[in-house]
């Protein structure tokens, strides 16, 4: 879907809208909350995955931590090991391990990212170079393949600060919509397709022992990012 396309038929719905008297649905606000890490009830919307299931050594966990003012967030950590379980029984062996996710579950119906055009993350870490990752409907791959479509972009995050990007006071990684890359089991398509935003599933974050953006620290060993929220942000 182009841009003009969905910009037409945010005006169409808008319209609609206004004629069903919802007139505060008019404009969306610049800014819109997707999740927020600030309470047990808040990660619960989340479930860990990583090489384990595959007979991979990898380990994560996500838990609640509170600040000294006060403030809970969101600790994403664990433990990168490129190493396999030789006697494990899973279906699926792997012959290298080396990754962890936290994915959350899928919306209750779709959320409308159609007025947006950036995702931003609230987000302290390590030094490595993680995956964000959009879930929307299934329309690129074949009518029997059920798995959604996934959307990738790198997101590098600096050591031990709260990651501030384009305005120094904000805090915040900012990643426009058109970086996210469409990808088939991790790798990229090389096709001409557009993400359609207004049918967003759901969202990850995910760490490879290997691989990312130049001069992010990689390799085995051990991982930790701090999550405030994940917005949708209108910048245009």
């Amino acid at each position: 879907m182009s841009r003009f396309r969905r910009l037409l038929q945010a005006s169409v719905d808008a319209t609609k809208r206004v004629i069903a008297g919802n007139l505060d649905d008019l404009m969306p606000p610049p800014e819109k909350y997707i999740f927020s890490f600030n309470s047990k009830q808040e990660l619960s919307k989340w479930h860990l995955y990583s090489d384990s299931e595959f007979g991979g050594l990898s380990s994560a966990s996500l838990q609640i931590t509170q600040s000294e003012n006060g403030l809970s967030s969101g600790i994403f950590s664990g433990n990168l090991s490129l190493d396999v379980n030789v006697d494990s029984k899973c279906k699926w062996n792997i012959t290298r391990g080396g990754f962890c996710g936290m994915r959350s579950k899928k919306f209750n119906g779709f959320i409308d990212l159609d007025s947006y055009d950036t995702v931003a993350m609230k987000i302290k870490g390590d030094g490595r170079c993680y995956i964000s990752t959009i879930y929307t409907e299934n329309w690129v791959n074949s009518p029997g393949q059920m798995e959604d479509n996934s959307w990738q972009a790198f997101v590098y995050v600096p050591k031990d600060n709260w990651y501030i990007a384009k305005v120094l006071i904000s805090m915040i990684d900012q990643i426009p919509l058109a970086r996210y890359l469409p990808t088939w089991r991790g790798n990229v398509i090389d096709a001409e397709m557009e993400m359609n935003p207004s049918r967003v599933l759901g969202m990850s974050l995910s760490v490879n022992a290997e691989g990312g953006v130049p001069g992010a620290r990689s390799g085995p060993g051990d991982f930790r990012v701090e999550l405030d929220w994940i917005k949708a942000m209108r910048t245009e």
